[in-house]
């Protein structure tokens, strides 16, 4: 074993940050499902030193070395040391990613997770580039809900969210992407499920992380506009309108298809507008088929008022009794499912 030496995050050259997030790295905030940090660790002990805060939704993050699923745990308040590994060959170069597995928590403005540093008795070298670049904007089944807990769960909490067992983290790892993530359970294009036109992803896609609430998450940035130049992606997965297809079957709010399909043309405009050169699916289907009709005379009107033919249709695969996970929602099963004809879509058009 050698000597251990602290290092703040800053000081690490070879360390990978991902998820959409400001500039700032004393500490890094950790603001969306799936963000964190890689390294290549060459060395016998690597500890990470975090810093969390809530008051309803705990932070929840998981870690993999080089490749395998070794822990998920729940952040308690305030700093801590978190062992990611020891004891190991020190001649052995370890990849080591960390993820926040619960999403950005809107009804939580106490709701935080931060990384410090590093304790570390090696060196830490370069991580390789993935192939190719991928975004994924969706609601509760691109959060990972329900991919985790019993199938008689039903509670809404922090630990039954991943940001590693999820058809996005799935068809990365299938096309060796890099990704990021940009969900809310229970919202929409046009609104949230119950009907709320505030609960709208389009609405805050241009900022850091604007559909956090509190004076702290201004204080990280969150509300800070987003520079789109610094993370250009290949692709852009949205995965969204299971929640606008609630709210359409209300019949106390007057929302009609044609609300949803404006909002959907508008949406994918702005998309294109702050990727001018990613291919755009429109991936949909998990839970149900509703809005397959809408979302395809949205992708329709868009392309022939834009002439932009780099916008696409994709169904999912449904979840069943059998792929079903907790709360009613889709399982892991599903979403490798998912993921493979994702990936496979993604392998064969683009």
């Amino acid at each position: 074993m050698g000597i251990m030496k602290e290092y703040r995050l800053s000081e690490v050259e070879h360390v990978k940050i991902n998820g959409r997030t400001t500039d700032c790295l004393e500490p890094l905030t950790l603001f969306w499902t799936a963000s964190g940090f890689e390294v290549n660790a060459k060395g016998s002990e690597l500890w990470v030193e975090v810093e969390a805060g809530f008051d309803l939704y705990e932070p929840w993050f998981s870690f993999l070395i080089n490749g395998a699923y070794v822990s998920k745990q729940m952040a308690v308040k305030g700093r801590s040391r978190i062992c990611l590994f020891r004891g190991m060959n020190p001649a052995e170069v370890k990849h080591v990613k960390f993820v926040r597995d619960i999403q950005a928590m809107h009804g939580d403005p106490e709701s935080y997770l931060q990384v410090h540093g590093f304790l570390f008795d090696g060196e830490f070298l370069p991580v390789s580039e993935k192939s190719c670049r991928i975004e994924f904007i969706g609601d509760s089944i691109t959060s990972g809900e329900g991919t985790y807990g019993a199938r008689c769960e039903m509670d809404w909490v922090s630990m039954f969210f991943s940001g590693v067992n999820n058809y996005a983290a799935y068809t990365a790892e299938a096309l060796n992407a890099d990704f990021r993530i940009l969900s809310q359970s229970g919202w929409g294009v046009l609104c949230s499920w119950d009907g709320r036109k505030e609960y709208s992803i389009p609405r805050y896609y241009e900022k850091v992380c604007g559909l956090l609430t509190g004076e702290h998450n201004r204080e990280l940035g969150a509300y800070a506009e987003y520079d789109f130049t610094k993370w250009q992606p290949d692709v852009v997965v949205v995965n969204l309108g299971t929640n606008d297809a609630s709210a359409l079957s209300r019949a106390e709010l007057s929302f009609s298809e044609d609300d949803f399909e404006e909002a959907a043309v508008g949406f994918l405009k702005k998309l294109r507008r702050c990727n001018p050169k990613a291919q755009i699916v429109w991936a949909y289907g998990m839970l149900g088929y509703e809005m397959n009709a809408p979302i395809c005379r949205a992708i329709d009107a868009y392309r022939i008022g834009t002439g932009d033919e780099k916008v696409h249709f994709l169904g999912l695969p449904a979840a069943t009794q059998k792929t079903i996970g907790s709360r009613e929602h889709p399982g892991r099963e599903n979403h490798k499912i998912a993921a493979e004809v994702l990936a496979e879509y993604l392998r064969k058009e683009m």
